[in-house]
């Protein structure tokens, strides 16, 4: 299959170059990484590479795109970092500025429109915007409902009434070139609004005139939802900077108390946006202040077309596991259609994490979760391009360029430009530059370098104990470098106005972003837009974002590493203008071809198909076994069959597959959970009950938990089978072995030594390899490999088959599938070229084949004793993996075959048995599991013990009068 040429790494090293590879999520090999998003079409992987590959090409900018844009005025623009009661310089466009009066009224010139027509308008078109795909996409009527967690304006009280100015933020931005289509905001207004007259007041104005239907949350909701658990939790934790280990911040309290708030929160939002909520509407939930929002949408709609984006990075698993609500946020994210972030790496640690602490299955598209598919894309964020290569043209941007490469007229410019974060690495920046001009003698009069750090949270202790240590360092390096002409550091804790902040872009010759961790930081792509003429270097930090995008043409750094960075500042002021040029090319291309629009565009389109197509990516639900009617066409039977499984059936409840949450040693030595003993006990004995127990374990597990009990097992999927009363009895499969056992075993040895935490258990017929307590990605990475090993050796000997469950592997006689009752296909696996993701499985099974052999057993016994009252109610339920769920069908089977015996005038010992079962008194049932071939479902043993006593007591307080006959 043809890739991709990498992409061009000029003058960079070759641990740049691997940085910039990814490996897609179909686990296909390495792919060159470029700044395109890792989606395609639902179609096959073949045209998802072929576009890739297309985009590297001259034909890209002809393409749909996927990358797009997003910029804050003056200030760092990663697009949804911690949001700030006052970031200064507004972002403008998006909300229509009508004159405000102080009474909260608006001029006669203003929108007067009543709020039930205002909130349909489409927004205003953007001089700059292409039109927009999406009115062909969802319709004249098509709505699109934002929620975030702030409004696109602020509210603030002005004497005896409201000012409404509009908010900065790189969302806004962003959503700004969406043109053509109704969009409507929901969020916090950025203040608190006890008074109910005063918020019908603010209401009434946000919604008739800004398209805005503001949420109302008092002080300390804000402080404990807001401040606390998402600025001091959830924030911190998603930026690798782990949780608090202390609750000394601001007005917050302890964690309990900042999830409640969080829940309420959250609720608070799902109330109001059910409440202007229309049929057909796209709803499009914003960042980690809102991961409960797409569960609670769902119970109001499950039809409700939900999407969710982060726009912070999304920490790997291993960092996400620290949250004590971890599963309780991923489960309610996982309820949305599609869920965005702004890289594949936040994607795959998203999945990752989904994989390892809910124990889903993973897949090309996404996640498997209830049945269905929910997809996991990367939408890369970028800027409106355009806007800053126009402002450069102004007369008075011209002026300030001029006046600027008079003020630095013989020294290079290196500019920095962020919020003034603990993750954005400006103490790495210092001593960085400063290691560069202890290294470099005589620079100092030559370069520059001008911080702008815009002030955010000057109120928590952290943030001005941080500004304490930068503006200390930077004394000192001006202090030890600067002369009476020059300071080597311009550090300025203020905003910087648009225009300013391009001309400065203009004139500088290397750009430096050492963020320690950022979403995507727009810093860089806003640089990149302005140097057209100039065709500066850009030093951008491997754990941003944007580094998946730019890794080409940007010089790529780990800021921990001071020397690296002080190194790549010099290559980068020397570096000879052909570099120069190339490098600013490749990413000048990728930052103009790719605008807002088409990053709001593609998710927006992307939701919308998902969600439309979401029936074809889900499975037929299973819905749950209703106890109060089987109990009752139980009661009203005469001769039953029960056929139970054993493990996460009979024994603890289903477990999760979360390391560490389970004890591994005492799930290996499998006991009857006391509760079924009794019901067991009452049903074994009633002489119209026939029970079963099916399990894949061997015959002293059984013996040890059922040999109380009168009744049926089958040990080793159906290898040996034995009536409690009575001796273990081998089926014809016998005499079969494992060829070659001892090399069998060592293969699994091997792998077990390699992957800790997983354990071999050996049976008498069969060897299980099992790695459910190993970590998920390693362990099916090892699974692989092993059948990779397992299959060459399953085609090369015909005596075993190699059996693959969800997280175990299992080796055992070839004749355990034979089934001499109806047709018979045994297990086998086929390489498709060396690629082992490419298995062909055929097989029917085995449990079929245990349960099959008894009832003829018990056919012929009850033959021999005159027994003639058919079966007519069968229970069957059991934690089946999916190869083994035939044995749900497994009583018409038998009655099919029967009665074609009898038309060809054979003698079927099971011919009488199931001749009055009607499908009404057949109930399949699995047991924690979503997707099946059962007809109905519970939750987890729990619930069987709940059905099992509520048989046993109908069994109990029933008259039974004598049979003709007893049960076997």
């Amino acid at each position: 299959m043809l890739h991709a040429a990498p992409p061009l790494e000029v003058g960079g090293s070759g641990a740049a170059h691997t940085r910039c590879l990814l490996r897609d999520r179909g686990g296909h090999g390495a792919v060159p990484a470029d700044p395109f998003p890792l989606y395609g079409d639902d179609a096959a992987t073949t045209k998802f590479l072929l576009e890739r590959i297309l985009r590297g090409s001259s034909i890209a900018p002809y393409l749909p795109s996927s990358a797009a844009s997003s910029s804050t005025a003056a200030v760092d623009a990663d697009s949804a970092e911690r949001e700030d009661e006052d970031t200064g310089e507004p972002a403008s466009g998006l909300v229509p500025s009508a004159p405000v009066r102080g009474d909260g009224t608006t001029d006669a010139s203003g929108a007067g429109a009543a709020p039930d027509t205002a909130l349909q308008r489409p927004l205003e078109s953007a001089a700059s915007a292409p039109a927009s795909c999406l009115p062909a996409i969802l319709g004249p009527e098509g709505r699109i409902l934002i929620v975030a967690n702030r409004l696109p304006v602020t509210v603030k009280r002005l004497g005896d009434g409201w000012d409404y100015a509009d908010s900065s933020g790189g969302l806004v931005s962003a959503l700004r070139g969406v043109t053509g289509v109704k969009m409507t905001w929901v969020g916090w207004p950025g203040v608190s609004i006890p008074d109910k007259e005063e918020q019908t007041i603010v209401m009434n104005k946000l919604t008739s005139t800004m398209r805005c239907v503001p949420v109302f949350m008092d002080q300390e909701l804000v402080d404990q939802y807001y401040s606390g658990y998402c600025n001091n939790i959830l924030w911190p934790l998603f930026h690798y900077m782990g949780l608090p280990q202390d609750y000394r911040f601001n007005k917050t309290k302890d964690y309990k108390s900042q999830l409640k708030a969080y829940e309420k929160a959250n609720q608070m939002f799902a109330d109001v946006v059910c409440q202007i909520y229309e049929k057909g509407d796209i709803v499009w939930c914003h960042d980690y202040h809102l991961m409960l929002l797409p569960s609670l949408l769902k119970k109001h709609d499950i039809d409700m077309k939900v999407g969710w984006f982060l726009h912070t990075p999304f920490p790997s698993s291993e960092i996400y596991r620290a949250l004590p609500n971890r599963m309780n946020l991923l489960k309610a994210v996982l309820k949305s259609d599609l869920v965005g972030f702004h890289t594949y790496d936040y994607a795959r640690h998203f999945v990752s994490a989904c994989t390892s602490l809910l124990g889903l299955e993973s897949y090309l598209e996404g996640v498997e979760v209830e049945g269905r598919i929910v997809k996991v894309e990367a939408f890369p964020i970028g800027i409106d391009s355009s806007k800053f290569k126009d402002t450069l043209e102004l007369p008075e941007v011209k002026a300030k360029i001029a006046d600027f490469k008079s003020i630095f007229a013989g020294r290079q410019v290196m500019l920095g430009v962020d919020r003034f974060d603990m993750i954005k690495g400006l103490l790495q920046k210092v001593l960085a530059f400063e290691k560069y001009l202890e290294e470099n003698t005589g620079m100092n009069e030559k370069v520059v370098l001008l911080q702008i750090a815009v002030p955010t949270r000057s109120d928590v202790p952290e943030y001005r104990r941080l500004a304490s240590q930068v503006h200390e360092l930077v004394a000192r390096v001006n202090g030890r470098f600067g002369t009476i002409r020059t300071t080597p550091i311009h550090h300025l804790d203020q905003t910087v106005d648009f225009p300013e902040l391009c001309a400065l872009y203009a004139v500088t010759d290397v750009a430096l972003v050492t963020s320690l961790r950022d979403g995507m930081n727009l810093v860089s792509y806003e640089y990149v837009a302005c140097q057209e003429s100039n065709k500066g270097v850009l030093i951008l930090s491997e754990f941003a974002g944007a580094a998946q995008s730019l890794g080409a043409g940007a010089i790529i750094v780990n800021p921990w590493d001071t020397a690296e960075v002080a190194n790549s500042i010099k290559a980068a002021l020397t570096m000879p203008a052909h570099d120069r040029e190339e490098r600013h090319r490749h990413n000048y291309e990728l930052v103009s071809a790719h605008s807002e629009q088409d990053w709001a565009e593609d998710y927006v389109r992307e939701l919308h198909k998902t969600a439309t197509k979401a029936p074809v990516h889900t499975k037929q639900p299973i819905v749950v076994l209703p106890i109060e009617e089987t109990t009752s066409r139980y009661a009203q039977s005469r001769s039953r069959l029960l056929i139970l499984g054993f493990h996460e059936t009979l024994t603890e409840q289903v477990q999760s597959f979360e390391r560490g949450a389970s004890d591994q040693t005492a799930s290996m030595k499998l006991k009857l959970n006391p509760e079924f003993k009794g019901p067991l006990k009452t049903l074994c004995d009633d002489e119209d009950m026939t029970v079963i127990v099916v399990s894949g374990y061997g015959r002293i597990i059984l013996d040890e938990n059922f040999r109380e009990f009168e009744m049926w097992l089958a040990a080793e999927n159906g290898m040996f089978l034995r009536r409690t009363t009575g001796e273990w009895m081998a089926t014809t499969t016998e005499h079969l072995e494992i060829g070659c056992s001892d090399s069998v075993k060592k293969v699994i040895e091997y792998f077990t030594r390699r992957t800790p935490n997983s354990y071999l258990e050996q049976r008498e017929k069969s060897f299980v390899w099992n790695y459910k307590y190993s970590d998920d990605d390693f362990g099916r990475n090892q699974a692989k490999e092993m059948l990779q090993h397992l299959g060459s050796y399953s085609s090369s000997n015909r005596s075993a088959d190699v059996v693959q469950g969800r997280r175990s592997i299992e080796v055992r006689p070839v004749g355990v599938t034979k089934v001499s009752s109806f047709i018979v296909l045994r297990w086998n696996i086929l390489v498709v070229g060396c690629v082992p993701a490419f298995y062909k499985l055929i097989h029917l099974f085995v449990q079929g084949n245990a349960v099959n052999e008894i009832i003829k057993e018990l056919g012929r016994r009850r033959k021999s004793k005159n027994i003639t009252t058919p079966i007519d109610f069968v229970l069957c339920i059991g934690h089946f993996l999916a190869k083994d769920e035939d044995v749900y069908t497994l009583p018409y089977f038998i009655q099919r075959a029967s009665k074609r015996k009898a038309k060809a005038g054979q003698e079927d010992c099971t011919s009488i048995m199931f001749d009055d079962l009607k499908a009404e008194n057949y109930f399949s049932c699995t047991v924690g599991r979503e997707c099946s071939l059962a007809k109905y479902k519970l939750e987890g043993t729990s619930d069987v013990a709940t059905l099992l006593r509520s048989l046993a007591n109908t069994e109990a307080a029933l008259d039974i009068s004598d049979h003709d006959g007893s049960q076997l």
